[in-house]
């Protein structure tokens, strides 16, 4: 009978502590960005008190999706302002940014990437990110693409 009580105490316990509800996952592309066909431009999933927005890899190109700039700086502009465009759909900015994942096919343009991402991002608490040089990105003109993860707080 202890063993009995012991046990079904056991999962009482666990059971208050597991999960409610299923995380809800939502996808999501904003229409002021260029969208390719079979991807999602990004997805959140909630977490409860707070909501996670994991965007794919965005590259420099307008809504039309005509390549905007022909160094890093201008490209990277056009992929913030890509990014930001998401983020928004899910009342977020690039403040709300907690990682970044930056693939380049120059790295020695880091500083001119730099300068352009300071603008965008919350620079007290700036994300954790990676940076990789790649030979070549899905076209040969496009110089930059970057993947971001914001967590903003439920509503």
């Amino acid at each position: 009978m202890k063993k009995i009580l012991i046990l079904v105490f056991t999962e009482i316990f666990l059971f208050s502590f597991s999960q409610k509800k299923m995380n809800n996952v939502e996808y999501k592309n904003s229409a002021e960005v260029f969208t390719i066909k079979g991807l999602s431009q990004s997805t959140s999933i909630d977490c409860g008190n707070s909501k996670m927005i994991l965007l794919s890899g965005q590259v420099p190109l307008d809504v039309a999706g005509n390549l905007v700039g022909n160094d890093v700086e201008k490209q990277t502009q056009q992929v913030f302002k890509n990014i930001e465009s998401i983020l928004k759909e899910y009342g977020a900015t690039g403040k709300d940014i907690v990682k970044l994942g930056i693939f380049m096919t120059d790295i020695s343009k880091t500083p001119d990437f730099r300068k352009i991402r300071d603008l965008y991002i919350n620079l007290q608490n700036p994300p954790v990110s990676s940076l990789v040089e790649v030979s070549r990105l899905f076209r040969n003109d496009v110089l930059i693409e970057i993947e971001a993860t914001a967590v903003i707080k439920n509503k």
